[in-house]
């Protein structure tokens, strides 16, 4: 008996016939018997058309069935002919279904054999054993299938045992396509290659560590020294400067008037000291400060802008020796620092002319502030890593460290002698300390160089200390106090008048005991008689006004301007220190009838006591003027010296009529009964001046008088000019000025070694 699963065959009539079935009987294989009519009326036979055409076979149905096929079905069976679409099987689909979803057929492989394995996995043989049992069963099986046919023809439903026919049917089905044109299989997608893939990994991989490795040795190479410099900034703390040493103040000689040490300033941290009271108490014996002062500055308090404070000074210019024993307490909270101490080995030793600076080393006072610029120098800087920020000084051993080196300020070089400053700064103030509320100055000139050796004024203060002195007491009155120079004013009318002529050595007036200008009436202290004629030498010992003024009179308000003028007044000298007051000389226009009195006996003007001993300066020098000055030489870091500059100098009296002017003010040391015998000095021919002036100050004139003496010696031949005023409220002054002149005078005389006069001085005639 023939397979189920093998291809139908075509009668030669077109006729086609069933596996099972004999022709024209409808008999099965199961030995029942069946004579069935069709639906066409006909035998076992199938049915034919009237024309005489066989019918086609089920698949033929497909053409005539729309919905028997799909769209690419369709558009194949146009490309390909009906014959080619005949080949295939539209219901294998449905059979796949219903067979369990495992294809049945044994059709052509890709090779073009029949009977291959399926693709269910099982061998076609294992499949078609099931078939033909079935297909060997009962008649009425048979039947059934014969019957489920022809009602499938006839469009009723199907019976059960319906699935065994369809299978058959699809058996038929498979083996046509077998017969007809071989069918591509839809190939599986191509797996990719391991290979492939390995290759490709290990690319990106290599690719990747090459990336990396060049990164590396940009970073280590070519990047480095940027991100080492990035490093270090980070390292690196505050700058700290390096205080520039500044310069020191050398007298004449070279002794120390004024220098900087090496010191450290104490300082706390208030959030870091744990115990205020006992930090205070340890620390206030080894600072010298009281514990009260001491503690409100180690507990923490508020600054002004509202940040804790974790800053705070405890001590500055301290000494090396004390601040480690300060780091010896080891105090939380404490530390120690750098710091600089000006140091003034005489404390109050021309303290008026020195000055002080302040806390952070810049000049306040005196010359310390005028030549600060010189005196400070350039700070320089160091900046090094360090391990922890918060400990300092933790600098990195062998790191980075820059440092720029400080520049030391230079150095002053005075014209003042330490051994004559002190002398007559003592005998200033011994002169000074039997009268309340006194003020003196002291000034000693060279009178053929302007240098000023000597320059003292009373009170004077510690400038060691000077924070806790009085600032009245800091005052230079040398070169601030203006005074009305009164009788002292007098030789310099007389210069004047014989520069010009109007006089001579050996004039005489009669003088008369009073003399009116304007509305004041002026008499002299010691008055002549009319008819009695004085000499110029007599004049100036009794300081005659009514004889002044007569040569004033002579010499005119403008000539008497110009001669003011020339010997310095009204201007300040430039001597080098701050605040030197400049005097001042009543203008003509401004004069009233009175002032051709007492403009030439040294009222309505103002000057001070440097400007008037450098007009006796001028007397003493042949008549030359010579500006004063106080610095000698600036001295840099390396000692290289630079003389200051050379002072102003001009011509106001011949040398022969400042010798006629000094012979004559000699008169006033030697003529008995004269003003300022005395200032005479024991073995030197003296001359001289004293006056009696009043203090003018805030546009007023101040209660009592300045008494003053300036003079030179040798008179005959003059080497220093000394001027010494002084200002008692009280009243008494006088008697102060001409003995401290004669002390200093002789100091002055022998400390410079000079010898004695070697001529007397002239015998005056007061009356010839």
């Amino acid at each position: 008996m023939a397979d189920r699963a093998d291809p139908p065959r075509r009668e030669p009539q077109g006729s086609r016939r069933g596996g099972s079935a004999t022709p024209g009987t409808g008999t099965g294989t199961g030995g029942g018997t069946r004579r069935g009519t069709g639906r066409t009326g006909g035998t076992g036979r199938e049915a034919t058309p009237r024309d005489g055409t066989a019918l086609g076979g089920i698949a033929d149905a497909r053409a005539y069935t729309p919905r028997g096929r799909t769209v690419r079905e369709s558009a194949e069976q146009r490309r390909t002919g009906r014959a080619a679409d005949r080949s295939r099987d539209p219901f294998r689909p449905a059979l796949q279904v219903l067979d369990g979803g495992r294809t049945t057929t044994g059709g052509p492989n890709r090779s073009g054999a029949t009977g291959g394995t399926p693709r269910g996995g099982e061998p076609a043989g294992r499949r078609a054993e099931p078939a033909a049992g079935r297909r060997t069963g009962s008649g009425d099986t048979t039947r059934r299938t014969g019957a489920g046919a022809a009602r499938r023809a006839g469009g009723a439903a199907p019976r059960p045992g319906a699935q065994r026919r369809v299978t058959a049917t699809a058996s038929r089905a498979g083996a046509a396509r077998r017969d007809g044109p071989a069918r591509r299989r839809r190939s599986l997608p191509r797996l990719a290659d391991p290979r492939r893939r390995l290759r490709l990994g290990t690319f990106l991989t290599l690719t990747m560590f090459a990336v990396i490795g060049i990164r590396l040795v940009v970073l280590q190479v070519v990047d480095a020294p940027a991100y080492a410099d990035g490093g270090v900034r980070d390292r690196i703390g505050a700058p700290v400067v390096v205080p520039a040493p500044r310069g020191s103040i050398y007298d004449r000689t070279g002794a120390v008037l004024v220098h900087s040490v090496a010191a450290r300033l104490v300082y706390s941290d208030p959030g870091l000291v744990e115990d205020p009271p006992a930090a205070a108490e340890a620390l206030s014996p080894l600072l010298g400060i009281p514990r009260s002062t001491l503690l409100e500055r180690l507990v923490p308090q508020t600054r002004p802008d509202g940040q804790e404070s974790r800053f705070e000074f405890l001590a500055r210019g301290v000494d090396v020796e004390v601040a480690e024993a300060v780091l010896a307490l080891e105090l939380d909270g404490i530390g120690v620092d750098y710091d600089e101490r000006r140091e003034v080995p005489g404390n109050d030793l021309a303290a008026n002319l020195i000055g002080f600076v302040g806390t952070d080393m810049n000049g306040l006072e005196g010359l310390e502030a005028r030549y600060d610029e010189v005196l400070r120098g350039v700070n320089g800087q160091r900046v090094a890593e360090q391990g922890n920020r918060e400990l300092r000084l933790a600098e990195i051993p062998g790191g980075y460290r820059q440092e720029t080196e400080p520049q030391p300020g230079s150095s002053l070089v005075l014209t003042i002698d330490r051994d004559l400053q002190f002398e007559v700064q003592r005998m200033l103030s011994s002169a000074m300390s039997a009268y309340v509320d006194g003020v003196g100055a002291a000034v000693v000139l060279d009178a053929h160089t302007g240098e000023v050796l000597a320059q003292a004024s009373h009170p004077t203060y510690n400038a060691a200390d000077a924070w806790s002195s009085d600032p009245a007491d800091r005052q230079d009155i040398a070169t601030t106090f203006t005074v009305e120079p009164g009788s002292v004013h007098k030789a310099l009318v007389f210069g004047a008048a014989l520069e010009e002529g109007l006089i001579e050595p050996e004039t005489t007036f009669d003088l008369g005991p009073t003399i009116r200008k304007g509305d004041t009436t002026f008499r002299d202290t010691r008055p002549i008689e009319a008819g009695v004629q004085t000499s110029l030498a007599g004049m100036l010992a009794y300081s005659s006004n009514v004889g002044t003024i007569k040569i004033a009179d002579l010499l005119g308000p403008e000539r008497l301007y110009a001669y003011q003028e020339a010997f310095g007044l009204g201007s300040p000298t430039g001597v080098g220190l701050p605040g030197e007051a400049g005097g001042r000389v009543l203008p003509i226009d401004e004069w009233s009838a009175s002032s051709y009195g007492s403009v030439p006996l040294g009222h309505s003007v103002d000057a001070t006591p440097l400007q008037m001993a450098a007009a006796y300066a001028t007397i003493a020098n042949d008549g030359v003027y010579v500006q004063p000055r106080i610095i000698r030489e600036i001295v840099d870091d390396d000692g290289e010296r630079t003389p200051a500059a050379p002072p102003t100098t001009r011509r106001v009296l011949s040398a022969d009529n400042a010798a006629a002017l000094r012979t004559i003010m000699e008169g006033v040391t030697t003529i008995p009964g004269a003003t300022g015998t005395a200032a005479a000095v024991s073995g030197y021919r003296v001359a001289g001046k004293t006056g009696t002036g009043r203090l003018i100050a805030e546009g007023r004139v101040q209660p009592g008088e300045v008494a003053s003496f300036i003079g030179m010696a040798p008179a005959d031949d003059p080497r220093y000019v000394i001027a010494v005023v002084a200002h008692v409220p009280g009243g008494g002054g006088g008697e102060i000025p001409a003995p401290a002149f004669r002390d200093m005078m002789r100091f002055t005389l022998l400390h410079y070694r000079v010898p004695p006069s070697g001529t007397a001085p002239p015998e005056f005639v007061v009356h010839p």
